[in-house]
C-alpha cells in the first residue's frame, strides 16, 4: 500500500505542469439534485465525437454534453437543440420533432458520471431521455459558446465486478489511481465512464434533475 501512497503523489507531481499548460477561462455551473456544481469545461473529441466536457475530483465527477445532428456529424451553430436519448437519439419520433417544427439547429445528448465509491469503485450515471427538453446555444464574435440548459437524466447504479477487483489486483489499482491524478491535474476526465469498462449495472433506478445550467466556452 505504501508503494501505491508512493506512485500516487508521483503522478500528480508529474501531471500537475499539464493542468497549468492547459487552464482556461471556461465557466460551467449547475445544479445537480439541487447541489451547486461548479468547474471549468473543456471541448474534447471522445471516439468520433466532439463533447463539452465538465469534470471535478473528490468525488469524481464528468457532466459531457454532445451537440450533433441525425446524421451524426458534430454541430456547432446558435440556435435551439433538442436533447434526446442518450442511447437511442435517432429515433423516427424524434427525427420528425426535428423536421416539422423546424426550429431545431441539431440534437444534443447529456451525460452525467458521479463516484460513488473510492478509489472508482462504484458510480451513479444519468443520461437524457425523450423528454421535449431542449439547449439553447449561442456563438459570439468573441469565439465563445454560450449555452443554458436544464433536464432529468435517467439514473442507474454501477458496481465494480468482483472479477475485475480480483483479476485485475494491484495493477487495476494504480491505474484508477493513475486516471484520478490526471482527472485532478488536466481537467480532462481520464477513463471515468463505468459502461464497459468491468462494472456492472445495479438494479436501482432514479432520477438526476439538473436545474440552472450554464455554460461559457471557448471554441475558436
Amino acid at each position: 500500500m505504501k508503494t501505491v501512497y508512493v506512485l500516487a503523489c508521483f503522478l500528480l507531481t508529474a501531471v500537475a505542469a499539464i493542468g497549468q499548460k492547459i487552464a482556461n477561462d471556461n465557466t460551467l455551473s449547475v445544479k445537480v439534485d439541487g447541489k451547486d456544481y461548479t468547474t471549468q469545461p473543456r471541448r474534447i473529441r471522445v471516439g468520433n465525437y466532439w463533447w463539452v466536457t465538465a469534470n471535478a475530483v473528490k468525488p469524481d465527477k464528468s457532466l459531457r454534453i454532445w451537440l450533433g445532428t441525425f446524421d451524426r456529424r458534430d454541430a456547432l451553430e446558435s440556435g435551439t437543440y433538442l436533447v434526446v436519448d442518450a442511447d437511442k437519439p435517432d429515433t423516427k419520433e424524434n427525427r420528425q420533432k426535428y423536421e416539422d417544427f423546424g426550429k431545431y439547429k441539431g440534437i444534443a445528448i447529456v451525460k452525467y458520471v458521479e463516484e460513488t465509491r473510492e478509489p472508482r469503485m462504484e458510480y451513479h450515471v444519468g443520461k437524457s431521455q425523450n423528454n421535449d427538453e431542449t439547449i439553447q446555444v449561442k456563438l459570439g464574435t468573441d469565439g465563445f459558446l454560450e449555452a443554458t440548459f436544464s433536464g432529468k437524466l435517467a439514473g442507474t447504479y454501477w458496481k465494480e465486478k468482483a472479477t475485475a477487483t480480483v483479476f485485475g489486483g494491484m495493477g487495476r489499482l494504480i491505474n484508477k489511481m493513475e486516471d484520478k491524478a490526471i482527472t485532478k491535474a488536466s481537467g480532462y476526465d481520464s477513463d471515468i465512464d463505468p459502461e464497459g469498462n468491468g462494472y456492472k449495472k445495479q438494479d436501482k433506478k432514479d432520477e438526476i434533475v439538473l436545474t440552472d445550467g450554464k455554460v461559457r466556452l471557448k471554441v475558436n
